[in-house]
């Protein structure tokens, strides 16, 4: 009995040793993990805005100011104009402007990253899933990966995005996009270029500051940012596009959307 207890002893002392160890790793790692990869979990809806009632904060993150026309270049400026004053009439006249969504179709992007619906964030290992109430649309953002070459990539509504984290930045590339897909009705060609630059700017607020480059259309990149402001509580609701309006003497691919949204 004497020799055994020593014995027994130690063998309690060092599980303690590798709990303590194990904790404090634990504890290490997390130290070093970036503090806003977990935090953006959850739903957030437009910020500013009064659908979930919520109202506005006097200590809320300033306004951001509202999304600047693009750089486009003159051949294609005076078009573009030309498509926002006659969408501007037609929302005067209470009639909606032809877009993707009087044809069921998704926003893509980089519009559906305006989240006039609501949407969730999912970080799980290896990737961050942005689920957007309208149209059901997924985005997969592919984490510490290589970006896929323009040239070779599938053409998709929410193109191909990789990320990754920059301090509490998770700054994202997507390509891709299909051709057609028009966020404000300003064309773009496959290689168009979205880098995003998401980060918490307190525990309720998210801004994503979006710059887009394509040399075939823009003189120059067209910057902007957006706010979010986390709703909790809120459960993403099913979306599906039944009872549009469809005008099949419409082009729909020719996006007439009002200025400023």
């Amino acid at each position: 009995m004497t020799e055994r207890q020593p014995v027994a002893a130690r063998a309690r002392h060092a599980t303690w040793a590798l709990t303590a160890l194990a904790a404090a790793a634990a504890f290490a790692a997390a130290a070093q993990e970036p503090r806003g990869i977990m935090g953006i979990n959850g739903t957030w809806e437009r910020y500013p805005s009064i659908a979930s009632g919520l109202g506005r904060d006097a200590a809320a993150p300033a306004v951001p100011a509202p999304v600047p026309d693009p750089p486009l270049k003159p051949e294609y400026f005076a078009e573009w104009r030309a498509n926002a004053e006659r969408a501007s009439e037609l929302s005067r006249q209470g009639l909606p402007p032809p877009d993707l969504g009087s044809a069921c179709l998704p926003q893509g992007m980089p519009g559906m990253m305006t989240t006039l619906f609501p949407m969730e964030v999912l970080v799980t290992p290896g990737q961050v899933t942005i689920i957007q109430e309208a149209f059901n649309q997924v985005r997969r953002i592919r984490l510490d990966e290589g970006l896929v070459a323009a040239e070779d990539a599938e053409p998709r509504f929410s193109g191909h995005s990789v990320g990754r984290w920059e301090d509490e930045t998770l700054l994202v590339e997507t390509v891709g996009v299909k051709d057609y897909v028009r966020f404000r009705n300003v064309p773009h060609s496959m290689n168009m270029h979205i880098v995003e630059r998401i980060r918490l700017v307190d525990r309720d607020y998210m801004e994503n500051v979006v710059t887009v480059t394509d040399p075939e259309y823009l003189t120059a990149p067209w910057t902007w940012k957006w706010m979010y402001r986390r709703w909790p509580g809120y459960e993403l609701q099913e979306y599906v596009c039944e009872d549009n309006r469809y005008d099949p003497g419409l082009d729909y691919q020719r996006l007439q959307v009002e200025p400023g949204q």
